[in-house]
């Protein structure tokens, strides 16, 4: 077997049927500083996080210090468009900066530096990266998969224009994934606000979950309580 490919099988293995936490803050939010992020991982990481999620190179490299689970790393930059990860550039930063797997926008929507994405997973991959695919709609998922991810998510439905935003996670969207791509590891992310949520995902059959905000977002967590006792 492959060196490379038994430890990539080891790394996705190990948060298989596990809670992934999304430790992110938004620009000019209190919380946006990397030391700050790196005690929520940490956090997380003890509460039973199998895997971190986060973005930015300072924050990326903070909190892969401070865990000893697989760090998931992104970069955005802007905010229309391809903006995590948006280019190959972006990508190989984040991998020196300590990301065990790198998260990419998989739409098939313009990359800024003129890449498409498959050369730019064909590119990470002779590299020896692994990559993780956030995804919109069932075609992307599928350019994917044949771009060589190795991971297949959820992410982007609701973002993209391509689907409309559930209120909560994409349910119909996961279920297409799981049946059209039964061999690769797929991931559900995006508006898992509940415990319920997260089971309901799990017993569908998703590889893992991913939960954000509704752990590591105290701003949005609390405008939740104050709107219902306001209500």
């Amino acid at each position: 077997m492959n060196p490379h490919n038994s430890r990539t099988a080891s790394l996705i293995e190990s948060f298989h049927g596990r809670l992934i936490v999304s430790c992110q803050a938004y620009p000019g939010e209190p919380m946006r500083n990397p030391e700050t992020m790196a005690q929520v991982a940490r956090s997380a990481e003890i509460g039973g996080a199998a895997a971190i999620r986060c973005q930015g190179l300072a924050d990326i490299s903070a909190i892969k210090g401070r865990v000893k689970v697989p760090v998931i790393g992104l970069w955005k930059e802007g905010e229309d468009g391809v903006y995590i990860t948006p280019t190959l550039r972006h990508a190989r930063a984040c991998i020196m900066a300590g990301a065990d797997i790198v998260a990419l926008d998989a739409t098939d929507r313009p990359r800024p530096d003129g890449l498409t994405l498959r050369q730019t997973a064909r590119a990470l991959k002779d590299d020896g990266a692994v990559l993780m695919a956030d995804c919109g709609c069932i075609e992307d998922v599928d350019n994917a998969v044949d771009a060589g991810f190795d991971i297949i998510s959820t992410t982007l439905s609701g973002y993209t224009g391509a689907r409309a935003r559930t209120e909560g996670p994409d349910y119909e969207l996961l279920s297409q994934m799981l049946e059209r791509h039964p061999d690769i590891p797929v991931i559900c992310e995006g508006r898992v606000h509940t415990p319920d949520d997260a089971r309901r995902v799990m017993d569908m059959g998703a590889w893992a979950v991913v939960v954000g905000t509704a752990i590591t977002h105290p701003m949005t967590i609390t405008s939740w309580f104050s709107d219902a006792v306001r209500s």
